[in-house]
């Protein structure tokens, strides 16, 4: 697999930035980070839209280097908004095939984007007669017919309601699943980040503070995230079987089987799962007659105590912790009680288990 190879230097204003990652050439790279940490700036130096020193490549082809600067309109990039700025002369076919008119190669068919994005009664219509999620999947379309080795997306969610996010995100889901090009998705919501991120870089005051796959930075005790209020795992599995009789799916993961309710599930899915610290309780012994479906065998990898009375542990499914990672949020009471350490054994109660 071809990566994405970033490092970009240099003073703006009274800030300095000095931002450098490698990402995987496929899924999606979240650049993470709170207000004015330097991410759209890196996603604008990606695009050739601001110029500091240093490189950027994608593959084996140099868009930035010390010898080389390759202008914007000859990236292959395509760039999404927070604001979707459509052509309001256009109709929707219009504002779509904008972009692809202007493309050399014809990667992604006009077709397949009108289905994806679920646009296909919104054809005749003016921007204006749109809902502000229906513009911003118009936007996410025309970036992908200008037929983009790299798409970049500048908090697209940030200017939407609840439902419209809600709304963005089921489709942003679906092309995760579906397209090969690589996306790198800047935002300020780990929500987005739970539900859409292969690999997730952070970023503060213009540094890159930590990068690597999303489930293990989640679960990193020596990063902020498994310490922050909310903090959860997110682990990948396939559905095995569903029980309709009790609306319920048993879904493997590394380590475990995990039954959580079926929704509209089946046989074979993929599903990404996101499990709280605060619903994951531990034991030494596996309890009898309790309501909670979920009591998985895991290893404690690391415990971490904050500054008030509660305690993280890091853990790992399966007795051997050869599984995925799970974070349990106790009392440091609990924790003393319990005499529990690195390296042993116990059992993780899970309470509550929902689709990221």
């Amino acid at each position: 697999m071809s990566e994405i190879r970033a490092q970009f230097a240099g003073r703006l204003g009274s800030f300095d930035f000095d931002v450098g990652f490698v990402a995987p050439g496929r899924g999606v790279t979240a650049l993470f980070g709170p207000s004015g940490c330097g991410k759209t700036t890196a996603l604008r130096c990606v695009a050739g839209l601001e110029r500091l020193g240093g490189e950027f490549a994608l593959g084996d082809e140099v868009w930035q280097d010390a010898t080389r600067f390759v202008p914007p309109h000859r990236r292959a990039v395509g760039y999404v908004f927070q604001e979707a700025s459509l052509f309001p002369h256009l109709s929707v076919t219009g504002n779509l095939t904008f972009g692809q008119r202007r493309a050399a190669d014809r990667g992604v068919a006009l077709a397949e984007v009108v289905s994806l994005l679920g646009l296909g009664g919104l054809l005749d219509r003016a921007p204006a007669r749109l809902s502000g999620g229906e513009r911003q999947r118009v936007a996410i379309g025309r970036a992908l017919l200008s037929q983009p080795r790299l798409l970049l997306m500048d908090e697209p969610l940030s200017a939407l309601d609840r439902e419209g996010k809600s709304e963005i995100l089921v489709y942003l889901e679906r092309l995760h699943d579906v397209l090969s090009i690589p996306v790198i998705y800047v935002t300020h919501d780990m929500g987005e980040v739970e539900r859409l991120a292969d690999h997730l870089v952070l970023l503060e005051r213009g540094r890159v503070t930590g990068a690597g796959d999303l489930h293990a930075m989640l679960a990193a005790g020596d990063l902020p995230l498994s310490r922050r209020a909310g903090a959860a795992a997110v682990i990948e599995g396939r559905v095995a079987e569903v029980d309709a009789a009790y609306g319920l799916a048993r879904v493997t993961v590394a380590g475990a089987e995990i039954l959580m309710p079926a929704g509209n599930a089946e046989p074979g899915m993929r599903r990404r799962l996101r499990i709280k610290a605060d619903d994951v309780s531990i034991c030494r012994v596996a309890p009898e007659n309790t309501s909670i479906l979920n009591i998985l065998p895991v290893r404690i990898v690391e415990i971490l105590d904050d500054d008030g009375h509660q305690a993280t542990l890091v853990l790992a499914l399966g007795t051997a912790g050869e599984g995925a990672r799970l974070l349990s949020r106790i009392s440091r009471k609990s924790r003393d009680v319990l005499g529990v350490a690195p390296g042993e054994t116990v059992f993780a109660q899970v309470k509550g288990v929902a689709l990221a």
